[in-house]
């Protein structure tokens, strides 16, 4: 082996001059890029590469900072090395390796087409914490000479400062990670605190976490109103096909909501993280954080504190969200019982009033045209009063609220003290994200309906509703009671056959074998 001359050897001064350049720039991108090009200059290597260690249990490459070659060059030579070979001796044993010739060592596979010819080799492992962060590799002394003895102390002590300054790097990074995770927690309380609606609350919350995280996707899920599990609420990152999945596993369970995400389409192979959506009184939900494997390898190892403590603080503004939507919808409520009174006690009343009066008046007439017009009078009357019932329960629902399964509960209970039983509730598909706007006050309308002839005219003992969303929104009431009677006047569910038709659908009304009645109202979806 050639030993280099002494006075090429850098002195004291160099060495500290070389670790002051290095420690210069707090960016880690920066440093790796700085480091191999002070290792290059002070060991007289026309080429150098760091090797960056990749998260994954393979410990492989992640990233491979190049020195001495243009882009054009590396361009040529195509994929950057994973750490195989000559390059992952280093990695299964991280310590100095000296060569004269490449070639000629055992674990060599030569290289790739369009890649520089190189010959003297150094290679040199970097540690932080006591741990390997990666590996300097160096290649093609000047001049065609080996590396000396002197050379691998110089590259040694380098490597030992560059830890130490990668360490300061990492550092700097994480606190300003963490601020990152502060300032968006900040925004997501001051985004929460003003009108906002429930489904883009949890949409920032979910965008911000990802954008944060430096993460391919995330998401939130909150908790099944029927107990059964998670329901996927938002998307971030990809598409939202998935979105009113439920997925049944525990509330808390962190690690089976990581497992269960994975169905999800689109969801990248990786890591995924899940933190709850906790306050002090109750877990509310899940957000899962995700990334790919190129993702996670290039953003290092994740802190699980921070996106948690951001979870907490998004869970508190989603409380004071949620209970302002609470107050606004016991005003609603409020405004709604303080009509239906007024309808009750003045408008209905006097409507009924009339209607008896007519009816009376129909008996003494004498003619049959008098007595026919004067029952259609009635009838007339009689399907006001039903409007009007209907148009008290389509303002029981708060306008800012977007979560529709909680509206079609709070429907359902509306009319439950009126049946005598509480009706089961079926839900399949996107709900939330695939029913129209303009589709969805109809729905509840005909819904509050359809539950109503149950109350008033079906003697029933149980009930089912079922919303689908496909292709279609397909809403269907069916009950065990007496049916629809031969010649029976369906007048009543006329507006609910118009609503449908309004949005280019249908609603078909027949009697169940067996007993009962079925209503399947259906409109297209977006």
């Amino acid at each position: 082996m050639q030993e280099q001359h002494p006075a090429s050897t850098p002195g004291l001064s160099g060495l500290l001059d070389a670790v002051a350049a290095i420690g210069s720039d707090l960016s880690l991108a920066g440093m790796l890029e700085r480091i191999i090009a002070v290792a290059c200059s002070v060991s007289g290597a026309q080429y150098g590469a760091l090797g960056v260690l990749g998260n994954t249990k393979e410990r492989r490459l992640s990233e491979f900072v190049t020195f001495g070659m243009s882009p054009e060059q590396r361009a040529a030579i195509g994929p950057l090395p994973r750490g195989h070979g000559l390059l992952g001796l280093i990695i299964d044993r991280p310590e100095p390796l000296r060569l004269d010739r490449i070639a000629a060592h055992e674990l060599s596979s030569g290289f790739p087409p369009n890649h520089p010819p190189m010959n003297s080799f150094l290679g040199v492992p970097i540690r932080t914490r006591g741990k390997v962060f990666g590996n300097l590799y160096l290649t093609e002394k000047a001049r065609g000479a080996a590396f000396t003895a002197d050379d691998e102390m110089v590259v040694v002590a380098l490597a030992a400062a560059a830890g130490v300054a990668v360490e300061n790097a990492r550092l700097f990074e994480q606190t300003n990670r963490r601020q990152r995770w502060l300032e968006a927690a900040a925004e997501i309380t001051t985004a929460l605190l003003g009108p906002v609606t429930l489904n883009s609350a949890l949409q920032l919350i979910a965008d911000r976490s990802r954008e944060v995280g430096d993460a391919t996707a995330s998401a939130v899920l909150l908790a099944d109103p029927g107990g059964d599990g998670l329901v996927v609420q938002v998307l971030s990152g990809v598409d939202d096909v998935a979105v009113g999945t439920l997925v049944r596993v525990p509330v808390a369970d962190t690690h089976a909501v990581s497992h269960a995400l994975a169905v999800v389409p689109g969801w990248p192979e990786g890591r995924t993280i899940a933190v709850p959506l906790r306050t002090r009184e109750d877990t509310h939900g899940m957000l899962a954080i995700s990334w790919s494997v190129e993702a996670e390898d290039a953003r290092g190892e994740v802190d699980v504190n921070l996106p948690a403590a951001f979870a907490k603080q998004a869970a508190l503004a989603l409380q004071v969200t949620q209970s302002q939507l609470d107050r606004a919808q016991l005003a609603v409520f409020e405004d709604r019982d303080r009509i239906g009174r007024d309808l009750h006690d003045l408008v209905i009343q006097r409507l009924f009033a009339v209607g008896l009066t007519l009816q009376n008046a129909s008996r003494l007439a004498v003619m049959p045209e008098v007595s026919r017009r004067i029952t259609t009078a009635v009838d007339d009357i009689d399907t006001t009063i039903k409007d009007i019932r209907r148009t008290i329960f389509d303002i029981s629902v708060a306008p800012t609220s977007t979560d529709l399964r909680a509206e079609i509960r709070s429907s359902i209970d509306l009319v439950v003290p009126a049946l005598g039983f509480q009706p089961t509730l079926r839900t399949d598909g996107p709900i939330d994200s695939a029913v129209p706007d303009d589709a969805r006050d109809d729905l509840l309308a005909v819904l509050l309906e359809a539950l109503s002839n149950v109350a008033r005219h079906a003697g029933a003992g149980s009930a089912e509703v079922t919303l689908v969303v496909g292709d279609d929104v397909v809403l269907t009431v069916s009950d065990d009671g007496r049916g629809i009677p031969d010649g029976a006047h369906l007048s009543g569910l006329r507006n609910m056959r118009e609503r449908a038709t309004d949005l280019g659908g249908s609603c078909r009304v027949s009697s169940r074998p067996g007993g009962g009645t079925l209503v399947e109202w259906r409109v297209p979806a977006k």
